[in-house]
């Protein structure tokens, strides 16, 4: 049986994920200043709940949980349309011949049901295994397999549909 741990070593295991919980929150809410605000609310509800977490070597996976929480329940406060911005080019530090490739995928991203797009950002952003999903998402293996299989089709589907990256002429 392992020890629970202490704050300081949920805070520890925090402050090392801090950044990838922030891509991780971005990812719903397409806002820098959104994300910060799940982040901050997130951080706060993991302090608080320190006491439940049973083992520290579940710490990531308990964490990206509470952000995932935090940042569906912050889109069901909002009812917010996810969008692409400008900020988005600047946060990433993209150069201009990458930006329409990645502003293609980061649309197809956004296209996707928050389901989708959290299972491809932890497989693929977070190089979590299906397992580790799985647990973070509180599914079955399977579900997590057959919605990663769904996302992957739907995004090679937008990728490839010839309107999806044609800019429109009129406005």
């Amino acid at each position: 049986m392992f020890a629970s741990p202490s704050s300081k070593e949920v805070l520890q295991c925090i402050l090392l994920h801090k950044d990838n919980a922030y891509r991780l929150a971005y990812t719903y809410v397409r806002n820098p200043d959104d994300a910060l605000d799940i982040i901050q609310e997130a951080i706060q509800k993991a302090l608080a709940a320190s006491k439940s977490l049973k083992d520290v070597s579940q710490a990531k996976s308990w964490f990206y949980r509470i952000v995932i929480n935090a940042a569906l329940d912050f889109l069901r406060k909002k009812k917010n349309v996810v969008t692409f911005d400008e900020e988005t080019l600047e946060t990433y530090g993209l150069s201009s011949q990458d930006a329409y490739r990645d502003f293609d995928l980061e649309h197809a991203m956004s296209l996707l049901p928050p389901l989708y797009r959290s299972v491809v950002v932890l497989r693929y952003f977070e190089d979590m295994k299906i397992e580790e999903i799985a647990h973070v998402l509180n599914e079955n293996v399977n579900t997590i397999k057959t919605r990663l299989y769904e996302a992957l089709r739907k995004l090679r589907l937008f990728m490839n549909d010839e309107n999806f990256s044609k800019v429109d002429e009129n406005g």
